[in-house]
């Protein structure tokens, strides 16, 4: 390991983010190599890929779990995490995002921008992540750089300028032109171990000083004296280290993105780690970090100081069969010292930090401390998860935690044998641990233990672990869909609630108004009660009665979401009311008041984009169109491919994967992502609702 004492300024922590096999991890490998850190280029068919380590990871060739690796590049130390691409795992991605300073966008050159390309791109917006562009395979057969970046330009941001110009087309690619110091970067071999440096070939010449001119007037724009000097006096007047500056400047601004573009298996990917080191934030360049003092609720800062109080936020859970439970931690503040006590301010508990492992995907390797804007994995917690924050015990800090969606998809499971109830007790709690999109629950009208995810292929994922970690065998139910349950229209009722059975009665009355609240807020309470009609310490127990009944709807027994419950009138009892009857009374006017409101049922859609080749489109548009599906555009790619955006049910669309590929031969490819919550149609509500009630 080189540099070990390498200051704040040149850290880089970044993220490799991109669709399901643009070759993020096949890129991580090549970066690992460049920078010494393995012998040789894994591959992920093959199954020998660094981070990758998983069964799992192996056998599928897609990437599951995020993996940190850390490396050394030109006096810089480069923490990188290596993503999943696919949807079902798109917590991975949100989780690292939030603990990144920086990223790498991976894009496939036959393919462009994609489906989850958006989602990644999205997330990162929502993060604040300056980001670099890099399009992968275009010496493949129908890669192509240029169309690869109009796309990025038309999908993404119109601020996307490359940085590099490719030298050649498909397999006679050997190079890039660097725009910043006009020179030629050539190799004879992808897996050569050296750039040649070179002058610009001369039928390239015009094309790259042309794109080098729109790079330096897009640079300037973030430095008034240069851009004076430049409209002045032109692009020569600007040299090369004021060029870099001002575009370090615009990407970490984050709204403007530098583009390069080669194989990612080759030594091309030393110009991505030149842009990574000259362009990405340190965690200096990152403004400090703002959180709540959990004793007092006021706001207070942390800048990225070893001489500030600790401040870290654990963003990953993973179960290491050799050392137990690891959690992952990003240091925003002060330094984490093995053998310390720290507070997990999110539950009040002192913690003792075991051991501090410094991770190279599934190795280890031991380390004393850790400081402020570094990230490591800790040994020894007890009760710390994702999203939980460890600070200093004199100096608590609350940082803002991560917060993940709810999962669509649910399937029942219980064990085979007596001895794997136990186990699937233990495995599915540990799984549970690690995975923040997974939950369990056990049904308490059939008993039954349920598993809910962000789709199948992460349910069968969970489920593969469950049988080889823990050796739990179960037996598997169908998928379900999680339904809720919504209301279109108004309602004012009485909920009521008045016994008398021989001494002290029960008396609690209410008049509730329930309306149907904007999409995706989900249900709110207001106090409406004027004069003391209702006292105040019986408003709270009229909320919870509301709140319970809407667990379990009226149409189908599924949540009730999206609702306003306003509660405007009562009447009470100076001896006979309690915070019991006012529950009731709640309950009461909520079971009442959704029935007479137009109940109605909502189910998860789902944004599928399909790619198949054109002599396929019409089965496959007449296929999502049997799944209750809506076309919403299709768009001309590359090589006389198509892309089809729809909005399909989710429940129509289990096995979709494995019909679109015996409808096109193999050629199709799909993927999907949560959209909204929308309304049943009347006729398949009917069929929902009694087998439902026939279970």
């Amino acid at each position: 390991m080189a540099a070990k004492n390498v200051p704040l300024k040149d850290f880089r922590n970044i993220g490799i983010i991109a669709h399901i096999d643009a070759g993020k991890t096949t890129t991580t490998e090549a970066i690992l190599y460049r920078t010494g850190l393995s012998h040789k280029i894994g591959a992920v068919h093959e199954g020998a890929t660094t981070t990758d380590w998983m069964e799992q990871e192996r056998e599928r060739g897609i990437t599951i779990t995020s993996a940190a690796v850390t490396s050394f590049w030109k006096e810089h130390k480069i923490n990188i995490i290596d993503t999943p691409g696919h949807i079902d795992f798109t917590a991975e991605v949100e989780r690292s995002l939030r603990v990144l300073d920086g990223a790498v966008v991976v894009f496939d050159g036959k393919m462009g921008v994609e489906a989850q390309t958006e989602t990644v791109w999205r997330q990162a917006n929502k993060y604040g992540v300056p980001r670099i562009c890099f399009i992968n395979k275009i010496n493949q057969t129908g890669g192509d750089f240029y169309k690869s970046l109009d796309s990025i330009r038309h999908r993404l941001s119109k601020h996307a300028l490359p940085v590099h110009l490719p030298i050649g087309f498909e397999k006679e690619i050997n190079g890039v032109i660097d725009l910043v110091d006009m020179k030629a970067y050539t190799y004879t071999e992808f897996a050569d171990h050296q750039l040649v440096v070179g002058e610009i070939p001369a039928d390239m010449l015009e094309k790259a000083t042309n794109a080098r001119s729109l790079l330096v007037e897009a640079a300037v724009e973030a430095d008034d004296v240069l851009f004076e000097r430049f409209l002045d006096k032109g692009e020569d007047s600007i040299t090369i280290p004021e060029l870099k500056a001002c575009l370090r400047q615009r990407v970490l601004a984050g709204d403007f993105y530098l583009v390069t573009g080669g194989d990612g298996r080759g030594v091309m990917v030393e110009k991505v780690l030149d842009l990574v080191v000259d362009y990405l934030p340190s965690p200096l360049d990152v403004d400090a970090i703002w959180g709540v003092n959990p004793k007092t609720g006021d706001e207070i800062e942390r800048k990225p100081s070893e001489s500030e109080p600790l401040a870290g936020l654990a963003f990953k859970i993973a179960t290491d069969p050799f050392v137990g439970k690891l959690i992952f931690v990003r240091v925003y503040s002060g330094k984490l010292t093995a053998g310390s006590y720290v507070l997990n301010t999110t539950t009040g508990n002192k913690e003792r930090i075991g051991r501090i492992v410094r991770m190279h995907a599934d190795k280890r390797e031991d380390i004393d401390s850790i400081g402020a804007g570094d990230i490591a994995a800790v040994v020894g917690l007890k009760s710390t998860f994702t999203g939980h924050t460890l600070a200093d015990l004199a100096h608590p800090i609350t940082l803002e935690s991560i917060t993940f969606p709810d999962p669509p998809v649910s399937i029942a499971v219980e064990p085979k044998t007596k001895a794997d109830q136990e186990k699937m007790g233990i495995a599915l709690q540990r799984l549970a641990e690690e995975d923040p999109t997974f939950r369990v629950h056990t049904d308490d009208e059939t008993g039954q233990t349920i598993m809910s995810g962000m789709g199948e292929l992460h349910l069968d994922i969970l489920i593969d672990r469950m049988r080889r970690e823990f050796s739990v065998e179960a037996n598997i139910g169908e998928p379900q869909v999680a339904f809720r349950e919504s209301i279109k229209g108004t309602s004012d009722v009485q909920g009521k609630h008045a016994k008398q059975s021989g001494g002290r009665g029960q008396y609690g009355d209410v008049w509730v108004k329930f309306e149907p609240n904007e999409t995706g807020k989900g249900f709110e309470f207001i106090d409406a009660i004027k004069g003391g009609v209702v006292p105040k310490e019986y408003i709270k127990p009229v909320e919870a009665g509301i709140r319970e009944t809407l667990e379990g709807g009226v149409i189908a027994g599924y949540p009730v979401v999206d609702i306003k419950a306003t509660l405007h009138d009562g009447s009470y009892h100076d001896v006979d009311s309690s915070e019991l009857a006012f529950k009731l009374a709640g309950a009461i006017a909520a079971r009442e008041g959704i029935r007479q409101a137009k109940p109605i049922l909502l189910e998860p859609v789902m944004r599928v984009e399909a790619t198949t080749p054109e002599e396929f489109m019409g089965d496959v548009i007449g296929d999502l169109n049997s799944r209750r599906g809506r076309i919403e555009s299709m768009e001309d790619l590359s090589a006389g491919a198509k892309l089809i955006k729809a909005i399909v049910p989710l429940a129509m669309m289990f096995g979709y994967t494995s019909d679109l590929r015996s409808m096109s031969q193999g050629r199709a490819a799909s993927s999907m992502e949560l959209a909204q919550y929308e309304e049943v149609p009347p006729n398949v509500a009917q069929e929902i609702i009694e087998k439902r009630s026939s279970k």
